[in-house]
């Protein structure tokens, strides 16, 4: 602290007359200084004398005013008296004394004007009483906190918005400026309607969207309704929110917002599959929100992927979500088909490929009304001949008896054709495995179980008398479109698809369309669906929905199109497009890639990969399961059971043509076929669309 000026040079004048005090009486008795000195003694006493006298006010601040001169004055006398420099240099002491005492009490600089401090015998000022302020509307006494009243002044200072009183306030821990507030209306029994966002983050000098303002609910021993408001002022824990969220935050604010890609959403929990990649997030819709929405696109781009990376699956289960995202694609692996995998279970389930979500998915040889029907849709190259494979070993483990036909030969339909009961190709041999069929839902509807009745059958039941028959009809539409034999295809696919599966015969159609206008009956495309769990594989982007809509999807369970490719995009483009590089070949890797329809909602899959060119010996059973002999003699006696792949017997598709029409006559499809077809023979010979019309000409025409 800064000493002022008039108090260093007294400091300094006691410090220099010190010495002067002490030496003058011993080395000069008459000096001068001596009178000097005594002079200046007498007037101090005269001015205590006068001080004394005085009836104004600061007599001691006077007296200790003229002190030093009349110490000084003593200090000289005293050295004067005594003997050279006195007993242990006596009069150096003193007159040190003196300087000491007169460095402390100054008496010049610091008591010449009232202004400055005052001395220390002048009286302290009384006390004096002041009358205690009421207590105001906004800051009642209460006895309330001093972090209470702080905020209580700040929000009356700044007008009291809405007409609000502070009632507590409650900072938040590791916050510093972060605060609730309860609030009331300033006159009782009105309603807080005057309240805004914008009014309380103008209160405390923060953004709107830092503020948030609740109802508050009664409470025991406590008001609430319109008339209290809780507000909440969070600009740190936003600004911490922003930077560094938690899970629940960052869900609630970019998932789960309003907007967003799962509106109304809560997230529950996150769980990371370490061993699968895969990391799954679980939330909630509240009920009343009814069933939750999902935008895969949005989510995708909040979960920093791609949609169609096929990274990213959404399950919905009731008020539940699902959303699983892997590392990578799961629909870009290649699952293995194994013979343990391919064997049906006690309830006839099989694995069929994996879900996007990493479930398995299964197939069914049977199921609770019979034989289980098929249904395989897929382009070329889309994985159908692999999935009809899966389907054929799956009914070879299971003990069936396994037949295919197939429109065109191929290499893959002809490996799987050595591990059936027959196999053949083209549409004369397709026609013929139907009659079979046919007349065998008659035989076995005759043949008597061990117990000694005629029961449908149940895979569960004793004593059947039978095994289940698999058909398999590959490039079904095409053979359905042979001009020859393709109506009476279509109507005995019908007929079996109706009453197959009560007989243990169960039909598995494969083609690349299941349309009402390519030649596939309405009644063929339910009856297979409500027997079966179909499988469509890469479908594209424009047929997806008209694909689905004919298989009895609804528009809102309709799936988005697969991508192209699974394979994520080789980063560096840029860097391409500057060098003038070419890009490096897609791998499309969707082969076998689709959808599964158990319920009413599809869900994409990867099937099996069963691997030809190293053999599929492995996959079936060293034994091929047959017809029995009874069956055999049946249809032999209804001349059905021979070499499918002669050429059409004389009367086998009707009347025998005139020698007049040649030998280059076509094969026609109408006429009465032999015994096991008589009822197919009576659907043939009624027009019910365009095509059996034109047939029906030709057949009167003769053309």
């Amino acid at each position: 602290m800064s000493v002022p000026r008039s108090v260093a040079l007294e400091r300094t004048l006691y410090t220099l007359t010190a010495p002067v005090l002490a030496a003058a009486p011993n080395l000069f008795a008459d000096s001068p200084v001596n009178t000097v000195v005594q002079l200046a003694g007498a007037a101090g006493v005269g001015g205590w004398v006068l001080a004394y006298k005085s009836d104004e006010p600061g007599a001691g601040r006077k007296a200790l005013r003229w002190s030093p001169l009349v110490f000084a004055a003593a200090v000289d006398i005293a050295a004067r008296n005594t003997i050279g420099w006195g007993p242990w240099c006596l009069d150096g002491l003193l007159a040190a004394s003196w300087a000491a005492a007169g460095l402390l009490v100054m008496p010049f600089s610091r008591h010449t004007r009232r202004r400055h401090r005052p001395a220390l015998a002048a009286p302290a000022p009384a006390p004096q009483l002041q009358a205690a302020s009421e207590p105001s509307l906004a800051q009642p006494d209460d006895g309330a906190d001093a972090f209470t009243r702080q905020v209580r002044w700040l929000w009356e200072n700044r007008g009291m918005p809405g007409r609000t009183i502070v009632v507590t306030a409650t900072p938040h821990e590791g916050m510093p400026n972060d605060l609730s507030l309860l609030l009331r209306a300033c006159e009782a029994g009105r309603p807080i309607s005057g309240l805004t966002q914008e009014a309380v983050a103008a209160a405390f000098g923060v953004e709107v969207t830092d503020v948030r303002i609740e109802e508050v609910p009664r409470q025991y021993g406590r008001e609430g309704g319109p008339g209290w408001k809780e507000v909440h002022v969070t600009p740190d824990m936003n600004e911490r929110r922003r930077k560094a969220p938690t899970t629940h935050e960052w869900w609630a604010d970019r998932i789960g917002a309003t907007g967003g890609p799962v509106p109304g959403s809560q997230f529950v929990k996150k769980v990371r599959d370490q061993e699968r990649k895969v990391t799954h997030y679980i939330a909630q819709v509240p009920d009343e929100m009814g069933e939750p929405r999902v935008n895969q696109h949005s989510l995708a781009a909040a979960l920093k992927t791609k949609y169609d990376e096929g990274r990213l699956f959404v399950t919905v289960d009731g008020s539940q979500v699902l959303v699983s995202l892997w590392d990578s694609s799961p629909l870009a692996q290649v699952f293995p088909a194994t013979r343990e995998l391919l064997t049906p279970d006690k309830d006839g389930r099989w694995v069929t490929g994996y879900l996007g979500n990493g479930q398995p998915a299964r197939n069914r040889v049977y199921t609770d009304r019979g034989a289980a029907h098929g249904l395989f849709v897929a382009p070329s190259g889309g994985g159908k001949t692999q999935l009809m494979g899966l389907h054929v070993a799956a009914d070879a483990l299971f003990g069936a008896v396994v037949m295919l036909a197939t429109e065109a030969p191929d290499e893959k339909t002809a490996a799987l054709g050595k591990h059936t009961a027959r196999y053949g190709v083209g549409a004369l041999y397709m026609i013929r495995l139907l009659r079979v069929m046919v007349a065998l839902m008659e035989i076995r509807g005759e043949m008597v179980w061990e117990d000694g009745h005629v029961h449908e059958w149940d895979p569960s039941l004793p004593g059947c008398p039978y095994r289940m028959l698999s058909a398999y009809l590959d490039e079904f539409l095409s053979a359905a479109r042979n001009g020859d034999y393709g109506a009476e295809i279509m109507d005995l696919a019908e007929l079996v698809s109706v009453k197959g599966r009560k007989y243990g015969v169960g039909l598995k159609v494969a083609g690349q369309s299941i349309y009402v206008q390519d030649g596939f009956t309405q009644l063929l495309c339910e009856n297979l669906r409500d027997n079966c769990i179909p499988v469509v594989l890469k479908v594209a982007p424009k047929k997806v929905a008209e694909m689905f809509k004919a298989l009895g999807i609804p528009s809102e369970h309709t799936p988005d199109p697969l991508p192209r490719s699974f394979s994520p995009a080789e980063a560096g483009r840029i860097e391409r497009v500057m060098r003038g590089e070419p890009e490096p070949p897609s791998d499309s890797n969707t082969g076998g890639a689709g959808w599964i329809i158990e319920g009413k909602q599809p869900d994409v899959l990867r099937t099996l990969f069963m691997d030809f060119k190293a053999g599929i010996d492995g996959y079936f059973p060293n034994t091929i399961a047959t017809l029995t002999d009874h069956e055999i003699r049946e249809l032999e006696a209804r001349d059905l059971w021979f070499d499918w792949t002669e050429p059409p017997r004389p009367g086998e598709f009707g009347d025998e043509p005139d020698d007049e029409d040649g030998d280059d006559a076509p094969k026609r499809g109408g006429g009465k076929r032999r015994s096991g077809g008589g009822k197919s023979a009576a659907r043939r010979d009624t027009v019910t669309s365009p095509r059996q019309a034109l047939e029906a000409i030709k057949n009167l025409s003769g053309v």
